[in-house]
């Protein structure tokens, strides 16, 4: 499969990368049989966590990233 080359410039959101790492590392821990319902499942978690007041992984990972 090709993707026709456009001379765009995307960055990438601050946080976004300490965000998939996070799932990456839970995907390889469990080794769910299905990713994206854990991958949910995973984020439901984190925006539960979040809205209960606990640290918010993407801000840590931006704070990270600086």
């Amino acid at each position: 499969m090709s993707i026709a080359s456009a001379n765009t410039n995307m960055r990438v959101p601050a946080g976004f990368r300490n965000l998939l790492e996070g799932l990456a590392r839970e995907v390889l821990r469990e080794q769910p049989t299905d990713v994206v319902a854990f991958a949910a499942q995973y984020f439901q978690k984190l925006l539960e966590q979040r809205e209960a007041g606990a640290i918010d992984p993407v801000v840590w990972g931006a704070m990270l990233e600086d």
